[in-house]
């Protein structure tokens, strides 16, 4: 059975939030992002870091990289709140915790977790076990992706105001999608209000990663095979921003995982540094 269908979120999402945790646990300060909400919510089993995708040592540029696409939207989502924006999304949300861990910036927005009705009804579940509960200002918004329901419908009905600018961020989604499916989401996201701002992950093809990080991605695919996510959709950055702009982007920029790096992880004595592998497109309507 999937992950769906048990009511439980995916593997890829229960690991993205173990690594952030694992980043406070294995890592020296300071810390590029704060996250045991994650962890509060996965309940792993008592043996997790022993798990060979725990693995501190071998994890290290994974987990690196993590936190910085993490620390990066949260950045972003700060600086547009203080320019007036009021609407932030999460396109496929999983074990998100922006909400819970940084309340203050979260009471200034409307936010939005979209994903998949089984994960949301298991997250709204757990919030309550946990005591954080559903405030006013998050809305968890159920999308049947697989029947062809219509997450802008969704989102609308919901509460989100299509007229207002908004922050929409989806990472670590991009590469399980088809490109025509990305195309449509891209095409949706760019006819949202002037002003609204987009970041997007995505993959890099095999020969634009540094040779040294190969092996690690190409570990990574074989486990998402394994556990039925395969990646199907790589993209090269300057196809990317020519089809930000063809779908009606004002504006689009390339931002690399090498200047996440030098952002987040200059100078540190341990050497922390995030894998290559994925970037980011950061456009504006």
């Amino acid at each position: 059975m999937t992950a769906e269908q048990t009511g439980t979120p995916d593997n890829t999402a229960v690991r993205t939030a173990l690594w952030r945790a694992l980043h406070l646990e294995a890592d020296a300060p300071p810390h590029v992002v704060k996250d045991e909400v994650g962890l509060r919510l996965a309940a792993p089993d008592d043996g997790w870091r022993e798990r060979p995708d725990m693995d501190p040592r071998t994890t290290r540029g994974f987990r690196a990289a993590i936190v910085a696409r993490a620390r990066f939207v949260e950045d972003l989502v700060a600086e547009q709140a203080d320019r007036g924006v009021t609407q932030y999304v999460i396109l496929g949300a999983g074990l998100d915790t922006f909400a819970q861990r940084e309340p203050e910036l979260a009471s200034r927005l409307h936010v939005f977790e979209v994903d998949k009705p089984g994960t949301q009804a298991w997250k709204r579940r757990r919030l309550a076990e946990l005591g954080y509960g559903i405030p006013d200002r998050l809305h968890l918004v159920p999308v049947d992706f697989e029947s062809g329901e219509s997450w802008p419908e969704r989102l609308a009905a919901a509460g989100f105001d299509p007229g207002r600018p908004a922050v929409v961020v989806s990472t670590g989604v991009s590469m399980y999608l088809t490109k025509d499916t990305t195309t449509a989401t891209l095409r949706e996201i760019a006819g949202l209000a002037p002003g609204s701002t987009l970041a997007m992950t995505f993959m890099l093809p095999t020969e634009l990663v540094d040779a040294s990080d190969r092996p690690g991605l190409a570990a990574s695919a074989a486990g998402a095979r394994a556990s039925g996510t395969p990646f199907i959709s790589f993209y090269a950055p300057q196809d990317l921003l020519e089809l930000a702009c063809q779908v009606g982007f004002r504006d689009a920029r390339h931002i690399s995982g090498g200047a996440l790096a030098e952002r987040y992880f200059a100078g540190r004595a341990d050497g922390l540094r995030p894998s290559t592998g994925e970037d980011l497109l950061l456009a504006t309507t």
